[in-house]
């Protein structure tokens, strides 16, 4: 009976990890351009890793190595680092209607990733109270392990693979967008999103075709949310 018992209470976990398996795809190869460029750019593999541990932040891990590396003052790279996460802001306040449950929550938050937003944005609300913080707990943790470890084999086997397959060097940078296209595309049947990421989608344009690609990021997330937002309360007026 107590094995039977862990089994149900292990099940959310496990669908957590399952689900978050196809994340890997995308996760793994940045990961390792990551740990790759980091060493390039005079950080040791265990610096590369630690940063991957305790920052985890995709774009922002990139900017600064290469800010750090480029002898930019400490308190722009901290500015810099932050703006580019400001839509942490919107995530986290959108999740924590289907977690608050549990007094656990705001510490998994270090794991609030893109991708894990918009998978649990999507799974949470099909699963009862009781399993969503251990759903939640298995999918951010399988994330944020296999973006350790494609860091750490970017870090130290880099070099080894982009010379043995030169290939890598142009396929690794496209398997995150790649990523964001598929999680993003089944949002494009509801007019709503529609409108919130085609806002998205044409301020990130304006301001990358401007050469400002670093504050397209966060300007691009907070014009998309006030479109979803703004277009909510229209239609909600409306009926």
């Amino acid at each position: 009976m107590k094995d039977q018992v862990t089994v149900i209470r292990g099940r959310p976990w496990l669908r957590g990890v399952r689900d978050a398996v196809p994340l890997l795809g995308g996760y793994i190869p940045v990961a390792v351009s990551f740990g790759l460029i980091a060493n390039q750019a005079g950080f040791s593999s265990w610096e590369a890793i630690i940063i991957s541990l305790v920052i985890y932040a995709g774009a922002s891990q990139f900017l600064f190595v290469g800010m750090v590396a480029s002898g930019a003052p400490l308190w722009l790279v901290v500015v810099m680092t932050l703006l580019i996460n400001a839509r942490h802001l919107v995530y986290a306040p959108n999740l924590a209607p289907w977690l608050s449950g549990s007094r656990w929550w705001p510490w998994l938050m270090h794991g609030l990733t893109d991708q894990i937003f918009a998978l649990a944005h999507t799974r949470l609300p099909e699963l009862s109270p009781s399993e969503r913080m251990g759903w939640f707990t298995g999918a951010m943790l399988m994330a944020w392990f296999s973006w350790v470890g494609g860091t750490a084999l970017g870090a130290t086997a880099g070099q080894e693979l982009t010379g043995r397959w030169p290939l890598l060097n142009d396929v690794m940078p496209f398997a995150l967008p790649a990523l964001f296209l598929v999680l993003l595309a089944p949002r494009f049947t509801s007019w709503l999103w529609t409108a919130a990421l085609g806002c998205s989608i044409s301020v990130a344009l304006v301001f990358a075709i401007n050469g400002l690609p670093n504050v397209a990021i966060p300007v691009a997330a907070l014009i998309g949310a006030m479109a979803f937002f703004l277009v909510q309360s229209n239609t909600r007026a409306e009926v």
